[in-house]
């Protein structure tokens, strides 16, 4: 058998790395650089040092964006990641018409983002079904401001991220729970375990992996929410700008022709400092875990 040589293998894996340094390496380093200019969209820049950082103290949108986006993952995380594993036990079981229901809790997961978002804005609107319902059966004599109050309209777009993501999650779930032994369950039945004590001390280990997985998503897309407060508050980010997440600022600082490229790639360097601490929390609690 002839050896090759020494870079064969690195001529084989060029093409990859030449994508990856292209559009994930430089596009991460150019913008680096970029939150240490005031670059502007038709204008060029110059370097300005941490002024770009030292203007976020003083950004009131950019603290209403921060304060909306902790929020997002306080809320979604413990969600989104309970009740899909409930749903999953739900529809893991054979009973009549339940491929049925596994089809209608995916669905909302194939079905794009803006087109849902619209229909819970047209639902949710002072006219919408949602306030005529409630008013017609008397349970509120007014509209309620789903999408002018700051909190509900948050609130909703939260509802919304929820409801989209169960059937993704319970994917997820699906596939851990079928690798759980079953052999456990039943010796843990024969001992006397009921359903409750099964699920704590057979299932929830079994799908540990997992929902250490499904947090981590689910937090890097609280993170990263834009649609939902897109769609329901419009581009402005609801009445007074409050409804605005980082992702949000970016687009409204970095977009048109007098976009500020500087301050927008500053605000970009901070969602991922902001997204990665949370991911080493994990991480470091996975090992802990792990260890005992």
């Amino acid at each position: 058998m002839k050896s090759h040589r020494w870079y064969t293998p690195w001529l084989l894996v060029l093409p990859a790395l030449a994508v990856l340094g292209v559009f994930s390496l430089w596009p991460a380093v150019n913008t680096l650089l970029l939150s240490f200019t005031n670059v502007q969209t038709l204008t060029g820049g110059r370097f300005i040092g941490f002024a770009n950082y030292s203007r976020m103290w003083h950004d009131p949108q950019l603290w209403d964006a921060i304060v909306n986006t902790l929020l997002y993952m306080l809320i979604c995380v413990p969600l989104l990641t309970v009740l899909p594993l409930l749903l999953a036990l739900l529809v893991q079981r054979t009973l009549p018409f339940m491929g049925f229901f596994r089809t209608v809790f995916y669905f909302p997961v194939i079905a794009s983002a803006v087109t849902v978002a619209l229909i819970w804005q047209w639902l949710l609107n002072d006219r919408g079904l949602v306030n005529d319902l409630a008013q017609e059966v008397g349970i509120v004599h007014r509209a309620v401001p789903f999408l002018e109050d700051r909190w509900l309209l948050l609130f909703s777009a939260i509802a919304l991220t929820v409801w989209k993501g169960l059937g993704y999650y319970m994917v997820l779930y699906l596939s851990a729970l079928g690798n759980v032994r079953r052999d456990l369950h039943e010796a843990a039945a024969v001992d006397g375990a009921g359903s409750v004590s099964r699920f704590w001390h057979v299932t929830l280990p079994g799908v540990r992996g997992t929902t250490l997985l499904v947090s981590i998503l689910i937090g890097v897309s609280a993170m990263r929410v834009f649609t939902e407060l897109y769609i329901l508050g419009g581009s402005t980010g609801g009445i007074g700008g409050q409804d605005v997440s980082l992702v949000f600022l970016i687009e409204q600082y970095g977009s048109g022709f007098n976009g500020q490229l500087g301050y927008a790639s500053a605000l970009s360097v901070l969602l991922f400092v902001l997204t990665a601490i949370p991911l080493l929390v994990l991480a470091r609690l996975n090992r802990r875990s792990n260890q005992l």
